[in-house]
């Protein structure tokens, strides 16, 4: 049976993991503050390593190897067993529709920056260990409530601006959108094919806010005012992901797990 480690036991990604990846293989949870302090001879249980932790300054400050738990944690090794399944971020590529992994690089934030990066790192220095995921837009709930996120996705963001009791306007980008089941379903896939490599993780499909928006919310969606969209809409190609998963995530799903998520 496969192990992973799962890093970040208090993050909206890793707790999520945890409980879906629990039902297929046997999963360890911690936290990065306890996982840098074990020894070496604990990670050889472990057939995977997924990092799902994250420091504030590395989402907010210029690259800085202090802040990088990546690097961090594989630095504690000269060698390893495990493959390691680094989360980066569309962010890295310039917006665009139909983005493959090959595609322009062109990264505009500090966190974007960060992670490419990273990755170049990691690629260098794990070479055949490596599963790194460029993730679109996740749309989930957290395990735990009062859970605290360093980096807040889509769907925090939405919870803020729905609280509001005025009329929004927002650009009626389109964006490459993904539940969290369907992403724990992909990396389930992954895991179990020992695959390797830089995939882009997605549904693959334009989805434009208004369609999201009025899924998650019909109400909350007649406060909002739609303007064209904006130069930052970008969709991912998930081509090459498809061919090493079981099942392809459907828009169709997306949408019924939208509906749902606030009942």
């Amino acid at each position: 049976m496969k192990s992973i480690l799962i890093i970040g036991k208090k993050s909206f990604i890793g707790s999520n993991l945890k409980n879906y990846l629990k039902k297929f293989y046997r999963v360890d949870c911690l936290t990065f503050e306890d996982v840098i302090k074990k020894d070496i001879l604990f990670f050889e249980n472990f057939s995977h390593v997924i990092n799902t932790s994250i420091h504030k300054n590395y989402i907010n400050e210029r690259y800085r190897l202090i802040n990088d738990l990546d690097r961090k944690f594989i630095l504690k090794f000269k060698k390893i067993n495990f493959i390691y399944i680094f989360l980066n971020t569309r962010k890295i590529y310039l917006p665009n529709s139909n983005i493959t992994e090959n595609s322009i690089k062109k990264p505009s934030c500090f966190y974007s920056k960060n992670k490419l990066k990273t990755e170049q790192y990691l690629k260098k220095q794990l070479k055949s260990k490596l599963l790194s995921l460029r993730i679109g837009n996740i749309i989930g709930k957290k395990i735990f409530k009062n859970q605290r996120n360093n980096h807040k996705l889509f769907f925090d963001n939405y919870l803020i601006l729905r609280k509001r009791n005025k009329k929004i306007f927002i650009n009626n980008d389109f964006k490459d959108f993904l539940s969290i089941i369907q992403f724990c379903r992909i990396v389930r896939d992954l895991v179990k094919n020992n695959v390797i490599g830089i995939y882009n993780v997605s549904i693959s499909k334009k989805i434009f806010l208004s369609e999201i928006l009025y899924w998650l919310d019909k109400k909350f969606y007649k406060k909002i005012k739609f303007t064209n969209y904006s130069s930052d809409s970008f969709s991912l190609n998930n081509k090459k992901l498809l061919k090493r998963i079981v099942k392809k995530p459907l828009k169709s799903e997306l949408k019924n797990f939208c509906e749902k998520i606030l009942s």
